[in-house]
């Protein structure tokens, strides 16, 4: 188990994309890693874009970049909602700061702008918000996969197997640095 001991958030909300969150979700578990799911509440259910429900483990009050050895952002329209909350953002940018894996796909490109991460990265996204990475001093690429550093970000769920891969790679190279 590749990611033993290795700990995970996966920010959620409303119409998050099923995939982006189900995906890395099961993926990472199947690589040994704890995976928590975190939202505006605690034990709140939220729904995607197709109905399915997902409850959440932690709130944004009740986490702290030093628990976690990385984050996910999965994309849908749940970004949006998330990168309204100034807790989340400092989740973010405190990962980033750390270090620590930062994987966003398709729209959740918006919660890194709004972290204010972007500036001088190499990223790919969803095409609908390239303007904003770019206007947020990012350079947009379009790949399935773009890594820079500990930040990893694909484009679509069909980018979801590489999109994975290179996350799991990112961790990999990191000690675990999560306190348990």
């Amino acid at each position: 188990m590749e990611l033993q001991g290795k700990r995970i958030a996966i920010l959620v909300d409303d119409i998050y994309q099923d995939l982006e969150v189900w995906y890395p979700y099961y993926r990472l578990r199947e690589a040994g890693a704890e995976v928590v799911v975190v939202a505006a509440k605690a034990g709140e259910t939220y729904k995607g874009k197709y109905g399915y429900p997902i409850v959440s483990d932690r709130s944004y009050e009740q986490v702290s970049a030093s628990d976690f050895d990385g984050v996910v952002i999965p994309g849908g329209y749940a970004p949006d909602i998330i990168r309204r909350y100034p807790k989340a953002n400092q989740f973010v940018r405190d990962m980033d700061a750390q270090g620590k894996l930062v994987a966003a796909i398709c729209h959740a490109g918006w919660v890194l702008v709004s972290a204010g991460i972007l500036k001088g990265r190499r990223v790919t996204c969803f095409f609908a918000i390239k303007d904003d990475v770019v206007n947020a001093g990012a350079q947009f690429e379009d790949a399935e996969v773009v890594v820079d550093r500990n930040l990893v970000t694909s484009r679509k769920p069909d980018d979801l197997p590489a999109f994975c891969r290179a996350a799991i790679e990112v961790l990999k190279q990191q000690p675990v640095a999560a306190k348990r």
